[in-house]
């Protein structure tokens, strides 16, 4: 499985492309990595994290389980979407010049492939690991008489109330089944109450129930040791059939499409959201999981009824959806060092102040001087503190934000409620769209609404995705301006995983740059113009391809020319082909991209000066920084944005200069040079397209266990 993960031993050599130009002086085809296999390749490093051997036991668990939801979503998006393209005429739409059908021909094989290896690590190395740890689940062949009648009691008492079987006859045609839905389909001989000689029937399990159960402590001596929810519906399916011979049962899940498709003339988009969110739940087949040991009648019948191929069918050896396998044991051992959050110098003493006093104003910190948090190294208690300070200022008179995933139980979303109710102009800019979280950014929505603030859901057509929160405050008579930027969302649970900057500051011009965006977000007119801050989709495309170009100037005149560009995903063909052309002007490049890259690097006479490496590891890399190195006059920008199509034409992003010297060097240092040293958690790509993993000599460097013992 060594080719699957990736690990094979880069090439000596630069790879060659016999034919880099076209016809009409543009680059081939040959000269992109398609995006869908970038994106599936990415996984394939994510699954290799389970079996790293410096990460412990748990954690490796816990990325096996985010390989599977992962690989769901890939399947519900990507998959599906090329299942369309493939429908509408198996055109290629790709960089890499493919068809649909192509595509999905690979996809098949690596997946399948992934899948056998991710289900290997399972069985093979993981459970036995956990077992020596009295971590177990228990299959039914290994329980005690004791803890079989506890099964049955569970079953009758917690399990049969809520399961409703259905048969299938021409009086019951076969149940419409919920995106990725456990079920079971069950085989029967005989006759029913009713004297129908049915001979199938679906089981679907409830989401109420769990999918793990723990055994009391009594029958395990306090061990953790668990049954499956299939378990026990396995043991016990007969008692949904009296009378009738159960001859087969057998698990099976069900992945639909759950993409979402509006068009731009909807008139309440809350609205029309909320009715394609329960689409979402129904949408096309793409993909059925069954287990390995269900027979081929079954899974063929399965397949003609889902009208899918057998290219499509995923037979594992385990439970159908590990991402409901539980990680959070009480083992610390068998996880990650726990660490400390770390709070800025500039802000300490003021962790749990919300109603600032003199000394402890963050307002006063913040007019002095700019102030960089690197999460999750540092805590997210300073953004949240921050507007608690300015929901109970009287000085205060208005706060705008834009909320991209944050949840009704954010500290974020109640302390805007907050400052609704004590009289604050409150601007909420919520982008209703947030893959994923479309249900619980219309209940933000909602709560905010009925606190007294101003809820706007951007632009339609474009997503906003930028991070800002701006306050207005009245000083001296004076009107004063605060600002908060950053590369992630304000999701205090997303700030505990990834990687990302936040940068609070009074600059003038910075301040001015977020009101003209709230002001595009929320009014209407032509784009205001910009002092500091690069805005999609007016400025930032064009600002980012310039500052290529500069590199580009001073490599041809001689002169030093470096970019680094910190980010996770590279698939702009534009900005693309810019930095081939650089590369070829003999600009040096680095690329740290988490994980979809376009640009095929380290090939001969294209992109020789272009570097690419990937950083998995403990924590979800996040944050997008962009350096120039500009004739000496060093250019630095923190970007919500990706090098995406998306992203720089067809959503509301910034991307923000550094200017504080100290923070400049800060992020240089630690976000960018510091994980281009990394040789513990680094994959290169190379010209082929295929990822390797750095191995490390004898000095070890991980970048990101090096930032948790420099600032934490």
């Amino acid at each position: 499985m060594q080719s699957v993960l990736g690990t094979a031993p880069p090439p000596a050599e630069l790879h060659e492309i016999q034919h880099i130009m076209n016809e009409v002086g543009g680059f081939t085809p040959e000269c992109y990595i398609n995006r869908d296999l970038s994106t599936l390749r990415f996984q394939l490093r994510v699954l290799a994290q389970a079996v790293n051997p410096r990460n412990p036991l748990l954690e490796r668990m816990f990325f096996l389980t985010i390989f599977s939801s992962n690989m769901d979503e890939f399947f519900e998006i990507r998959v599906a979407g090329l299942l369309q393209k493939m429908k509408n005429g198996d055109k290629s739409s790709s960089l890499d010049g493919r068809k649909p059908s192509e595509l999905l021909a690979e996809i098949s094989q690596v997946a399948h492939r992934a899948v056998e290896e991710q289900y290997r690590i399972l069985n093979e190395e993981i459970l036995p690991e956990l077992a020596k740890s009295d971590i177990r689940y228990l299959k039914r062949h290994e329980l005690t008489d004791a803890q079989k009648a506890w099964m049955r009691e569970y079953f009758f008492s917690q399990v049969l109330p809520v399961l409703t079987p259905i048969s299938i006859d021409p009086a019951h045609p076969f149940p419409r089944l919920v995106n990725k839905s456990l079920n079971f389909i069950v085989s029967l001989e005989g006759k029913d109450a009713f004297g129908r000689d049915i001979n199938r029937a679906i089981v679907p399990a409830p989401r109420s129930l769990p999918r793990v159960i723990r055994l009391p402590d009594e029958l395990t001596g306090g061990k953790d040791h668990h049954i499956m929810l299939s378990a026990v519906i396995h043991e016990h399916v007969g008692e949904l059939f009296l009378g009738m011979k159960v001859t087969g049962c057998h698990q099976f899940r069900l992945t639909r499409n759950a993409d979402l498709a509006l068009s731009d003339d909807v008139e309440d988009l809350a609205k029309a959201l909320e009715g394609e969110l329960d689409n979402r739940r129904f949408g096309h087949k793409v993909r059925l999981e069954v287990t390995t040991n269900c027979p081929k009648e079954t899974y063929e019948f399965l397949l003609q009824e889902f009208e899918l191929d057998e290219s499509q069918l995923y037979r594992v050896n385990g439970p159908v959806n590990l991402t409901r396998m539980l990680t959070s044991f009480d083992k610390p051992e068998l996880k990650f060092a726990p660490f400390s959050h770390a709070i800025p110098k500039a802000f300490r003493g003021m962790e749990t102040v919300r109603v600032a006093k003199e000394g402890t104003s963050m307002f006063d910190v913040i007019k002095k001087e700019d102030v960089l948090v690197h999460h999750p190294f540092h805590a997210f208690t300073p953004v949240v503190n921050l507007l608690w300070q300015a929901a109970n200022d009287p000085d205060v008179l208005a706060i705008k934000q834009t909320i991209y995933r944050s949840g009704t139980n954010s500290e974020i979303v109640q302390a805007l409620a907050a400052a609704a109710r004590n009289g604050k102009e409150v601007t909420a800019v919520i982008e209703l769209r947030a893959r994923f979280d479309e249900a619980s950014n219309i209940a933000v929505a909602n709560m905010l609404q009925e606190a007294g603030a101003v809820v706007v859901y951007g632009v339609v057509g474009y997503k906003t995705h930028a991070k800002l929160m701006l306050i207005v405050r009245r000083e001296k008579g004076k009107i004063r301006r605060y600002a908060h930027l950053g590369t992630g969302n304000y999701h205090a649970g997303n700030a505990k995983a990834y990687t990302d900057y936040g940068l609070f500051t009074a600059d003038k011009q910075i301040c001015e740059d977020v009101h003209g965006v709230f002001v595009q977000l929320t009014g209407m007119g032509r784009p205001m113009p910009s002092h500091q801050i690069l805005h999609a989709p007016f400025t930032l495309h064009d600002g980012l391809m310039q500052m290529i170009d500069d590199e580009i100037h001073h490599a041809k005149n001689g002169k030093k020319a470096r970019i680094v560009m910190k980010c996770n995903a590279v698939t702009e063909r534009q900005i693309i082909d810019k930095l081939y052309e650089a590369s070829q002007a003999g600009v040096q490049i680095d690329l740290i991209v988490r994980s979809i890259c376009c640009l095929r690097p380290q090939v001969k006479n294209l992109s020789e000066n272009i570097r690419v490496r990937s950083i998995v590891g403990r924590f979800l890399e996040h944050t997008r920084v962009y350096y120039f190195y500009n004739d000496g006059d060093e250019k630095l920008y923190c970007s919500s944005a990706d090098l995406m199509d998306r992203n720089l034409l067809h959503r509301v992003e910034t991307a923000f200069p550094i200017l504080d010297k100290k923070l400049f060097k800060q992020i240089y240092e630690d976000g960018l040079i510091n994980y281009l040293q990394d040789n513990v958690q680094a994959w290169e790509l190379d010209g082929r397209g295929e990822w390797n993993q750095v191995h490390h000599s004898l000095d070890i460097h991980d970048a990101q266990s090096i930032l948790l013992e420099k600032i934490c």
